[in-house]
């Protein structure tokens, strides 16, 4: 009786591993049979600029992490031109499928390079030319632009806002409006003025550009460079400092207030996680505050709080996407209606934007 109980026993929990064994089996997770990423980074400036490359090199360092990403390495400093198609060439012949190109300037080159190298997926920022295999991506860095605009209106006291610009694109005048019409909604009689640089990185140029509109009264100092100089400038003559791309409050603490900044790790993630699974095609991605591509850094002690709550109200709008930043009516600084009442431009018409708004003093050069 007691070996019928046993064999009973023991079959029944042969029975039993046996069927766990086959529900394991059953659901076994496949092995990931996606694409293996090889990604490559072409930089206009040194990863150390502490802004714009900065910023991106700070989203290289987040997508590198992904585990189907076997491959990642960057070029830094490139000259846009003849040297960055050089460049580009090199990385796809050295077998990187995804590759980014990070200024306006390698749009060219990026388009010229990717019609030889057709099964390799090319990512150029800021720019507005594609192929089958080139996409582009950028940010409504505008948004935050504004926000940080209202913060600069609100603490000017001598209502002179200095602007230092790199070169005259759209994207940087742009930049110049948005925070131009974001100090006038708060402050209708503070004017900014602008001095352009020709340059994305040059900090001597960029220092005495600030240097130049501190001498004419500027209290509050902003820019579209990518060095911290324009700022440090700001703050060894005792005026505000809104920075740009990247959080640089510790380089100049007694004069931060606030900047729109970068977080491109979302958007090279998501490009990667796209490429890896086959699912990637070109698209133009131009995300804003909703996506969190674009920010504003944390508002410094500063800024008073009944500031701060006014920008953070104005945020929440902008995130929720009801985007009226470039909603008229809106007026040149010349005089001339920009864009009627009531009407909102459309993104292909802020991609080109040619024009200042009323509160800009300066012209866009030739």
């Amino acid at each position: 009786m007691k070996k019928i109980v046993m064999s009973a026993i023991l079959a029944s929990f042969l029975l039993l591993f046996g069927c766990s064994k086959k529900k394991e089996e059953e659901v076994k997770v496949p092995a990931d049979t996606g694409k293996e990423i090889k990604a490559a980074f072409v930089y206009v400036g040194p990863v150390g600029d502490g802004g714009w490359t900065f910023a991106h090199d700070l989203g290289r360092q987040v997508m590198a992490k992904l585990p189907y990403v076997k491959d990642v390495t960057f070029i830094e400093s490139v000259p846009e031109g003849a040297e960055s198609t050089r460049i580009i060439t090199s990385l796809a012949q050295k077998g990187y499928n995804l590759i980014f190109t990070t200024s306006f300037g390698y749009m060219d080159p990026t388009i010229e390079v990717a019609s030889k190298f057709p099964d390799v997926v090319f990512m150029h920022c800021s720019g507005y030319k594609a192929a089958e295999n080139v996409g582009t991506y950028f940010g409504r860095i505008y948004q935050p632009r504004y926000l940080s605009g209202m913060v600069a209106g609100k603490m000017t006291k001598t209502n002179i806002i200095g602007y230092v610009a790199a070169f005259p694109i759209p994207e940087v005048i742009r930049g110049i409006n948005a925070f131009t019409l974001g100090v006038r909604s708060v402050n209708p009689d503070a004017v900014v003025k602008v001095v352009w640089t020709q340059t994305w990185f040059d900090p001597a140029k960029e220092r005495d550009a600030a240097d130049s509109l501190l001498d004419v009264k500027a209290d509050v100092i902003t820019m579209h460079q990518d060095t911290p100089a324009p700022l440090q400038a700001a703050e060894k003559r005792g005026a505000y400092a809104i920075g740009y791309n990247s959080d640089m409050a510790a380089q100049v603490p007694g004069a931060w207030l606030t900047a729109p900044i970068w977080n491109w790790g979302s958007i090279y993630t998501q490009v990667a996680e796209q490429v890896h699974n086959g699912t990637w095609k070109s698209e133009q991605l131009w995300y804003g505050l909703e996506h969190n591509l674009v920010d504003m850094a944390p508002m410094s002690k500063l800024v008073p709080e009944d500031v701060q709550a006014l920008v953070n109200e104005k945020k929440a709008q902008l995130a929720s996407g009801n985007d009226d930043i470039f909603t008229g009516p809106i007026k040149d600084n010349k005089g001339n209606v920009a864009v009627e009442e009531g009407k909102s431009l459309t993104d292909a018409e802020k991609l080109s934007m040619n024009f200042l708004v009323e509160g800009v003093q300066g012209s866009i050069p030739e």
